[in-house]
């Protein structure tokens, strides 16, 4: 097993990036994206996840977090657990989504070929945790997933995507879920 991508030191903040299999675009629908801040909304308030930016996109994930009380491979764990059921029942029994049989056969595929799963997978293994040591690192990290959405071309400044924190960052308004604010 790699050591590269650890959580060493529970104290410190980590910026961690998490995708769903294949990098199957599932967050295209708000119905998706909102099971996540659900998830997460119940990690601050009964796991101690602290959140301090985050940005969904169609396929992947990035956030900085970190805890003060359990671990926060455990909290990533739980949250990836919850939210892979909650999305995969969310995903079958939508009607109208059109991709509904493929992408859960894709997930299905990607379960039986991973050996940790069942029969199903919904994220990728890794979180690929990166241990935030100065404020250079938190700017730059903050940036990039703030810009991530304007890079993909789904809105022209970071403050307009509505499923990130930019707007807590670049209007000092407050976004979809409580966060921390690095300033």
């Amino acid at each position: 097993m790699s050591t590269k991508y650890k959580f060493r030191d529970q104290s410190k903040l980590y910026f961690v990036s998490f995708a769903v299999v294949y990098w199957i675009d599932v967050f295209i629908r708000n119905e998706y994206k909102d099971i996540l801040l659900d998830s997460w909304r119940y990690c601050q308030k009964a796991k101690g996840l602290d959140l301090y930016a985050w940005c969904i996109m169609t396929s992947h994930v990035h956030m900085i977090i970190g805890t003060q009380a359990n671990k926060m491979e455990d909290i990533l764990r739980d949250m990836k657990r919850h939210t892979s059921e909650k999305l995969r029942e969310a995903i079958a029994a939508n009607s109208k989504e059109s991709r509904r049989e493929w992408m859960l056969w894709m997930m299905q595929r990607a379960g039986q070929k991973n050996s940790n799963n069942k029969d199903f997978q919904f994220w990728q293994q890794d979180n690929h945790p990166v241990e935030l040591t100065t404020k250079e690192m938190i700017d730059q990290r903050i940036d990039y997933l703030h810009k991530n959405p304007v890079k993909a071309g789904l809105v022209w400044e970071p403050a307009d995507y509505k499923y990130s924190s930019g707007i807590d960052y670049y209007k000092q308004e407050k976004g979809l879920i409580e966060i921390q604010l690095l300033v």
